[in-house]
Protein backbone atom coordinates (compact mmCIF):
# COMPACT_ATOMS: atom_id res chain seq x y z
CA UNK A 1 0.00 0.00 0.00
CA UNK A 2 1.33 3.43 -0.94
CA UNK A 3 1.28 6.28 1.59
CA UNK A 4 0.13 9.67 0.30
CA UNK A 5 1.18 11.61 3.39
CA UNK A 6 -2.29 13.17 3.50
CA UNK A 7 -4.23 13.17 6.77
CA UNK A 8 -7.91 14.03 7.17
CA UNK A 9 -10.07 14.27 10.31
CA UNK A 10 -13.45 12.58 10.68
CA UNK A 11 -16.23 15.13 11.28
CA UNK A 12 -19.13 14.86 13.75
CA UNK A 13 -21.20 12.85 11.23
CA UNK A 14 -18.39 10.37 10.52
CA UNK A 15 -17.44 11.91 7.16
CA UNK A 16 -14.01 12.46 5.65
CA UNK A 17 -13.02 14.42 2.56
CA UNK A 18 -11.09 12.57 -0.13
CA UNK A 19 -8.42 14.93 -1.46
CA UNK A 20 -8.94 16.13 -5.05
CA UNK A 21 -5.62 14.61 -6.14
CA UNK A 22 -6.76 11.15 -5.06
CA UNK A 23 -10.22 11.55 -6.61
CA UNK A 24 -8.66 12.62 -9.91
CA UNK A 25 -6.05 9.85 -9.98
CA UNK A 26 -8.71 7.22 -9.18
CA UNK A 27 -11.31 8.75 -11.56
CA UNK A 28 -13.82 9.26 -8.74
CA UNK A 29 -16.53 11.69 -9.79
CA UNK A 30 -19.31 13.41 -7.82
CA UNK A 31 -22.03 10.87 -6.96
CA UNK A 32 -19.81 7.83 -7.71
CA UNK A 33 -20.30 4.94 -5.30
CA UNK A 34 -17.43 3.53 -3.26
CA UNK A 35 -17.22 0.06 -1.73
CA UNK A 36 -15.91 -0.15 1.82
CA UNK A 37 -13.82 -3.10 2.99
CA UNK A 38 -11.97 -3.83 6.19
CA UNK A 39 -8.66 -5.69 6.31
CA UNK A 40 -7.68 -6.36 9.92
CA UNK A 41 -7.05 -2.80 11.19
CA UNK A 42 -7.40 -1.02 7.81
CA UNK A 43 -10.34 0.53 5.99
CA UNK A 44 -10.15 0.19 2.21
CA UNK A 45 -12.22 2.27 -0.23
CA UNK A 46 -12.67 1.15 -3.82
CA UNK A 47 -14.68 2.64 -6.64
CA UNK A 48 -17.81 0.53 -7.02
CA UNK A 49 -18.45 -1.12 -10.38
CA UNK A 50 -21.61 -3.24 -10.20
CA UNK A 51 -21.21 -4.84 -13.62
CA UNK A 52 -18.61 -6.30 -15.92
CA UNK A 53 -15.76 -3.88 -16.67
CA UNK A 54 -16.00 -4.79 -20.36
CA UNK A 55 -19.70 -5.14 -21.24
CA UNK A 56 -21.42 -3.76 -18.09
CA UNK A 57 -23.44 -6.97 -17.75
CA UNK A 58 -24.53 -7.51 -14.12
CA UNK A 59 -25.31 -11.24 -14.40
CA UNK A 60 -22.88 -14.04 -13.50
CA UNK A 61 -20.14 -11.69 -12.27
CA UNK A 62 -16.85 -13.17 -11.08
CA UNK A 63 -13.80 -11.49 -9.64
CA UNK A 64 -10.62 -11.75 -11.73
CA UNK A 65 -7.50 -10.02 -10.37
CA UNK A 66 -9.71 -7.66 -8.34
CA UNK A 67 -11.80 -6.75 -11.40
CA UNK A 68 -15.47 -7.61 -11.90
CA UNK A 69 -15.99 -9.60 -15.11
CA UNK A 70 -19.02 -11.49 -16.35
CA UNK A 71 -18.61 -15.20 -17.08
CA UNK A 72 -19.03 -14.60 -20.84
CA UNK A 73 -16.20 -12.05 -21.04
CA UNK A 74 -14.01 -14.27 -18.86
CA UNK A 75 -14.51 -17.14 -21.32
CA UNK A 76 -13.55 -14.83 -24.21
CA UNK A 77 -10.39 -13.82 -22.33
CA UNK A 78 -9.47 -17.46 -21.76
CA UNK A 79 -9.80 -18.16 -25.50
CA UNK A 80 -7.40 -15.31 -26.36
CA UNK A 81 -4.66 -16.66 -24.11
Amino acid sequence: MKSTGMVRKVDELGRIVLPAEIRQSMDIQVRDSLEIFTDENRIVLQKYHPGCIFCKNVDRIVSFQDKRICADCLEQLKKQF
